[in-house]
């Protein structure tokens, strides 16, 4: 399947030349392709040129093209353990759009003027071309923000970017934005696909920077096109219930929990981010306006959103028929939020079957771990190390005793000798039984 052709010098002539900022990428030391970057220039005065630019997919792939309805079709790339299924074509996502240093690529852009202290002055959404000065992976950028390696000019910009970047995080965080962060489990596999190690990737200072200029530049793509009809990425109030049940448990245990727990509470009584061309905000970034504008190489509705800031910005047109461009592009936003799901159920499930396997190679070993959840059949239990989770049945926590679940408190009781388990609880356990086809981990108490 096959991108259109086009004339790439003569596309360069009609942009805004930005191959003179220095510009740089910061991604996983794993990532093949680079679909964002960053530009820093000090325009004195205290004023600082930012620009966040992004792969220009909708200049290659054109709409209903078969390359364009293969890639709403999926709707997103799926990132399994073992393999990635892309959105789109190699030649796009490895080639075309990917924004490798010491090239010209076509970008999408935002281009702030911003102070010190990561106020915007102005900004501008804009068709650029750029050329990367450097590729960093997310290691990298860390050590020379922690002062650990010299690369002059290279310093001074990503020194600048993070103290704005801190700023902008706060103002989130002041704002009440969700502040729930987990490390990403990764797995080490031999030659033959199979697990030796599980490890961790913790978000640093790093990951923040580019974070931080992403939300700008979303939030704001979404404030400067309006109410016409958009693609926005929406966030509902979380269940007032389930809230109220995680808040009155967090009062009651205080100190006997872990905060890791209480996140994991939390993070279950929030409602599912999606995509809606009615806006009602994003609830745990505390942003009014919100969309996704930074991945279209992976993610259908970033693609969407490009044609449509082309449309309504770029070239100031107006919608013919709001009510059925909204009906349409609902349609379209409904589908791609329930490809996501699917998406990340196959990632999890691909996880979990990754855990299932390295724990085969454990069985019989005792573990330390807590209890992450409880239900009318047992408890589950996260192993403290690996993060394996596996389920300890109700009637092998105490043989013999009767234990009744109480829902509201997250635990079981024995009727019996009175014992609880509580969610956040510590327990060490042994692996008896692993089930690699079902991708089901059993646990025993060790008492």
């Amino acid at each position: 399947m096959r991108t259109k052709k086009v004339d790439i010098e003569a596309e360069i002539l009609r942009r805004r030349d930005m191959r003179d900022a220095f510009t740089f990428t910061i991604d996983p030391a794993d990532a093949k392709d680079f679909d964002d970057a960053l530009s820093f220039t000090p325009l004195g005065d205290g004023l600082y040129q930012v620009g966040v630019h992004i792969a220009d997919v909708s200049f290659f792939v054109e709409g209903e093209s078969a390359v364009d309805q293969e890639a709403y079709r999926r709707g997103c790339t799926i990132y399994e353990v073992d393999r990635v299924t892309p959105m789109l074509p190699e030649e796009l996502c490895n080639d075309l759009c990917s924004l490798r240093p010491n090239e010209d690529k076509l970008t999408m852009s935002v281009i702030f003027n911003m102070t010190a202290d990561a106020k915007v002055v102005k900004y501008k959404i804009c068709r650029t071309v750029i050329r990367s000065d450097v590729r960093l992976n997310y290691d990298e950028a860390q050590d020379i923000l922690e002062g650990k390696v010299a690369s002059g000019k290279l310093i001074e910009a990503l020194k600048e970017l993070n103290m704005m970047a801190l700023v902008l995080r706060q103002r989130r965080l002041s704002a009440g934005a969700l502040a729930i962060e987990k490390d990403e489990m990764r797995f080490r596999l031999d030659k033959n696909g199979h697990p030796t190690e599980i490890y961790f990737e913790h978000p640093t200072p790093a990951h923040h920077l580019i974070e931080e200029f992403m939300l700008l530049a979303n939030k704001t793509v979404a404030t400067a096109v309006g109410s016409v009809p958009f693609v926005y990425r929406v966030h509902d109030l979380p269940d007032k219930e389930k809230l109220r049940k995680v808040t009155l448990f967090q009062k009651k245990m205080k100190d006997r929990v872990r905060q890791e727990v209480i996140d994991i509470l939390t993070i279950r009584a929030q409602a599912k981010a999606e995509y809606s061309t009615h806006n009602i905000g994003h609830y745990g970034l505390r942003f009014p306006y919100y969309t996704h504008f930074t991945s279209p190489i992976r993610r259908y509705p970033d693609l969407m959103v490009h044609r449509l800031v082309d449309y309504y910005i770029l070239r100031g047109k107006k919608s013919h028929n709001p009510k059925a461009e909204t009906e349409a592009l609902e349609q379209a936003c409904k589908h791609c939020s329930e490809m996501e799901i699917a998406a990340q159920e196959a990632e999890r499930a691909s996880v979990k079957l990754y855990q299932t396997i390295w724990m085969s190679d454990h069985q019989g070993e005792v573990f330390d771990g807590t209890i992450s959840g409880v239900t009318e059949y047992g408890v589950y239990v996260e192993l403290n190390e690996s993060h394996c989770e596996g389920l300890v049945r109700i009637y092998e926590l105490i043989p013999g005793e009767y234990m009744e679940y109480d829902e509201k408190n997250y635990r079981l009781i024995s009727q019996d000798s009175g014992r609880t388990f509580t969610i956040g609880d510590p327990m060490r356990v042994q692996v008896v039984r692993v089930d690699v086809e079902r991708s089901q981990i059993d646990f025993l108490p060790v008492r």
